[in-house]
């Protein structure tokens, strides 16, 4: 894992599958990018949660991770009581227990950034 002031990069095996998770922290809210393969932008999520409950928003619509990417930003923009962007751009469908590991992979980074 490589870190910096309020930047992580770090490289994921997952069930045989190699994702690449970037996480930039701000003041308010942090952007995270998951990568499979060639490092682009993709599908894209924004939640903001200062209330009970996140607001989410789909920037860039999914195929077929949206469920993730929603599940995803709705669960770091409430642990850190701000903004989460999230974006993923993924070369095939993810299982449901790759999905809750990535994820849970992704929380902890963001808690160590």
């Amino acid at each position: 894992m490589t870190t910096s002031s309020g930047f992580c990069k770090k490289t994921l095996d997952v069930d045989g599958r190699q994702f690449l998770v970037q996480v930039l922290k701000f003041e308010n809210g942090n952007f995270v990018s998951v990568t499979e393969g060639a490092e682009k932008l993709g599908s894209m999520v924004v939640s903001l949660a200062t209330g009970p409950t996140p607001v989410t928003t789909t920037v860039i619509p999914s195929k077929t991770e949206s469920l993730f990417l929603k599940l995803t930003a709705e669960r770091i923009s409430t642990t850190m009581r701000g903004i989460a962007i999230v974006s993923a751009f993924l070369q095939s469908e993810l299982d449901p227990n790759s999905a809750k590991t990535l994820m849970s992979e992704i929380t902890e980074m963001i808690r160590n950034v």
